[in-house]
């Protein structure tokens, strides 16, 4: 794996293994088609998913809204105030986001979407390799994120779900719960879990 900036240096909420975990998942699928992330934040994911399809000449669509989830507005438990656009009254990490790509020199290969699901699934056509959910974390969103994406991962491909909790005294239950969604569909197989991401390989068929 070869990383043109230190991850550790790039915010956000994601454990090397799991980083690690994603870079080869995504080497795995891109010649199946591109890579999908919904969650960008400020681009710790996009680094690892970037630069494994960037090796293989594949895309990476990010699509975040950049106005963070529930967790990252002001007095909740994940807000950063230096990612606080105090004359807009609301969160922005957009500039963030850009600026680690721009560093990471994937600016041609990750195409940003700056739209929540809803908005950028509405008319989506184009066939994945790979899917990465790390959205909002209420069962709304979550659900929402799986249910437009899960159907356009071709056969041999990927969905990778962040921050699955089988306890809840964990954490939150939302991705867990999408997480045996697409298990009880039939159409997805468990690969090996790490850390607290979760992988499926879509069936042929």
């Amino acid at each position: 794996m070869n990383l043109p900036v230190d991850p550790e240096s790039v915010k956000g909420f994601l454990d090397p293994a799991e980083g690690a975990r994603l870079y080869e998942l995504a080497a795995g699928t891109a010649p199946l088609g591109p890579c999908l992330e919904v969650g960008s934040y400020c681009g710790k994911s996009t680094l690892y998913l970037g630069s494994a399809c960037r090796e293989a000449g594949q895309q990476v669509f990010a699509v975040d809204h950049h106005r963070g989830s529930e967790e990252h507005q002001v007095g909740e438990a994940y807000h950063d105030e230096s990612l606080y656009d105090a004359r807009a009254g609301r969160m922005d990490t957009f500039g963030e986001f850009r600026r680690n790509l721009d560093l990471a020199g994937l600016t041609d290969t990750v195409v940003p979407i700056v739209a929540g699901t809803r908005q950028a699934g509405r008319h989506w056509r184009t066939p994945l390799g790979m899917v990465f959910i790390d959205g909002g974390h209420s069962e709304e969103a979550a659900l929402t994120d799986y249910r437009t994406w899960a159907p356009h991962i071709l056969p041999g491909g990927v969905l990778a779900i962040h921050d699955i909790f089988p306890d809840p005294a964990d954490g939150g239950q939302a991705p867990y719960h999408i997480y045996q969604l697409a298990l009880a569909s039939g159409l997805f197989e468990p690969l090996e879990m790490v850390r607290t991401l979760g992988a499926l390989q879509r069936l042929e068929g």
